[in-house]
């Protein structure tokens, strides 16, 4: 692995072709690659340093697999996971219900990690509002049902994506496992380069 050290483990979820890999490489490289990606196999591993008031949180971001033939592989990434970036597309309402369904799994198996609800690909019902499958206040009800944060953005635009790694952010900063990890271990949380490395990814 890279070998920079990781403050908090942050896992994206959710169904193939969701916008997982391009949620990610908006955030860490500020780009938005056209044409199709090919599937993740496995998981792609980058960490980024994000500043929160005085400290520097280094996010360990882990991208699994969205098929469901590599389920039992994603469980093993986000084992220990302090947040979990659920996503679903916006145009496809499917992708909603399996969004659903790895809430369920992280509150069976992740208990203490803190799920954010992403909904992808907003520029393309900005516009055309009627390629909106998954109605807003629908989601939001759910986040609400589930007690998590939820985000509706566009790789393609930036929208609400840096918004949503700092919120991730924040939360950890505001934890009781960064208080106990700064205060009784003495971490030293001053800022190093950002580092991508995938884990299986073709």
């Amino acid at each position: 692995m890279s070998g920079q050290r990781v403050d908090a483990k942050v896992v994206m979820l959710g169904k193939e072709c969701v916008g997982k890999t391009s949620l990610v490489e908006r955030y860490v490289h500020n780009r938005f690659l056209i044409g199709p990606y090919q599937n993740t196999i496995g998981a792609a591993f980058v960490a980024k340093p994000i500043q929160v008031e005085d400290k520097v949180i280094t996010l360990g971001i882990w991208d699994t697999a969205g098929s469901e033939r590599y389920e039992a592989m994603s469980r093993m990434y986000y084992r220990g996971a302090k947040a979990a970036i659920v996503c679903y597309d916006l145009t496809d309402c499917w992708s909603f219900a399996r969004a659903k369904f790895w809430v369920t799994e992280l509150q069976k198996s992740e208990e203490q990690c803190r799920i954010y609800l992403c909904g992808t690909k907003g520029d393309l019902i900005e516009g055309n509002r009627s390629l909106r499958k998954v109605d807003y206040h629908d989601a939001q009800d759910y986040a609400d049902e589930i007690k998590a944060q939820l985000f509706e953005t566009s790789s393609k635009t930036g929208r609400n994506v840096d918004e949503l790694f700092l919120k991730v952010a924040e939360d950890y900063y505001n934890s009781t496992s960064f208080q106990l990890m700064t205060e009784e271990k003495g971490v030293d949380l001053a800022q190093k380069k950002s580092s991508y490395f995938y884990c299986c990814h073709h």
